[in-house]
């Protein structure tokens, strides 16, 4: 199944980012990562609703240094590594999480 941007029921800016981060639901959740070609697991979840945890609590969405220590904090040694995270969203987990979990891209994510 491909999804492209026009195919979502919210509004996305050029990079596939939600311009309202209150349009995310679980729904769009699963849009987007299929454009991403990943099948979201378990493991997905866990680090989207860290993710948008710690959105709500500091208002950014961290980058990939402090994402693997806030995962490893939350969910666990095994987890908090970047090669986990690596393995989960391939390329750049803070982007390709943070756009998954309806927040903006890293700050200091090019």
């Amino acid at each position: 199944m491909s999804v492209n941007a026009s195919d979502l029921p919210v509004a996305v800016d050029a990079e596939g980012y939600l311009k309202d981060l209150d349009d995310w639901t679980e729904a769009v959740a699963e849009l987007i990562a299929v454009q991403e070609n990943i099948d979201l697991t378990e493991e997905h979840w866990q680090v989207i609703h860290l993710l948008r945890e710690f959105y709500r609590e500091f208002g950014i969405s961290p980058a990939m240094r402090i994402l693997v220590k806030q995962v490893r904090i939350k969910l666990g040694t095994d987890k908090g590594s970047s090669i986990f995270l690596m393995k989960l969203f391939p390329g750049s987990p803070a982007k390709i999480a943070s756009k998954i979990a309806g927040l903006p891209k890293p700050t200091n994510c090019l």
